[in-house]
């Protein structure tokens, strides 16, 4: 019985070609377009970025509908949580859970909840006009509406 023999040319080709797809699954997700949503029925039109950095960051607690807002948050392994709070709102998600770690000790927030994914933070936005919530843009559908777009 012959065994194989190992080809470090081939071996290499092979990582290369497992680092560049991995890469690419990445950026597709980096890249991805997310929406700020709130229910059908709630007030809110649309937001500016800044509208959503003060309410994400308990700056602002209101809606500017008027009532209190209420958060959904992506799960914690979730990419698009990262890639929301980096370029929306401009911080790590994990500055991010400490401004709301520091927030609710001090009894002046209540930090998002946490949604299981797109689909369950869609769900829990279109039955609560205070909610808001951000999902992947390729998941909406019509039972929430778009009150910002990154």
């Amino acid at each position: 019985m012959r065994l194989p023999v190992f080809n470090p040319s081939l071996a290499c080709r092979a990582a290369q070609g497992l680092i560049v797809g991995l890469t690419c699954i990445s950026l597709s997700v980096a890249a991805a377009d997310l929406v700020v949503i709130a229910s059908s029925s709630s007030g809110v039109s649309s937001l500016s970025k800044d509208q959503v950095s003060d309410i994400f960051l308990g700056k602002s607690t209101s809606l500017p509908s008027g009532g209190k807002a209420v958060l959904i948050d992506q799960p914690d392994s979730s990419p698009l949580r990262d890639t929301f709070y980096s370029k929306v709102i401009g911080k790590s998600a994990s500055q991010v859970k400490s401004t709301w770690a520091k927030l609710s000790f001090t009894g002046k927030g209540t930090p998002p909840k946490e949604g299981s994914s797109n689909d369950d933070i869609k769900k829990q936005v279109s039955g609560n006009p205070s909610m808001l919530g951000y999902i992947d843009k390729s998941t909406l559908d019509g039972s929430v509406k778009v009150v910002f777009t990154h």
